[in-house]
């Protein structure tokens, strides 16, 4: 009769450990200042790309649709106006919006929305001789 090895052929998924952490500190493996370096610059990397897209949002132009009336005799307008670079808001808008037209003797009903340089093209015709006047 056949006796059974000692050692059974290897079958299935038998490789050698890459690391034996059975007997090292496993908190050795966080400890290596390469892998630190790699994940301190990698944190670099996302955090000044974060700024560059910040930056880049911040310096967009922005655009504003809105209506006003003039009274006597009661006159309605929808126009596009350009607002001054920064954070694109209806509130900032209608703060930058209300003096301008004031001072062309039109008060500001409502801001529609803002909308960056992609939005003018769809409404300019509905604009007309509004479009960027103010």
């Amino acid at each position: 009769m056949c006796q059974p090895s000692p050692h059974p052929p290897p079958t299935g998924n038998n490789v050698a450990l890459l690391s034996d952490i059975s007997r090292a500190n496993p908190l050795s493996l966080l400890n290596n200042n390469a892998s630190l370096r790699n994940v301190i610059g990698m944190k670099q990397l996302i955090l000044i790309g974060a700024f560059i897209a910040i930056a880049g949002t911040a310096q967009a132009e922005c655009y504003a649709d809105y209506k006003a009336k003039r009274d006597n005799p009661l006159q309605l307008q929808y126009g596009v106006a350009k607002i001054s670079d920064g954070a694109c808001s209806k509130q900032k808008a209608a703060r930058e919006l209300a003096p301008r037209l004031r001072a062309a003797g039109w008060t500001l009903l409502t801001v529609v929305s803002t909308f960056g340089p992609e939005g003018l093209a769809q409404r300019k015709a509905s604009a007309g001789p509004f479009f960027l006047r103010y």
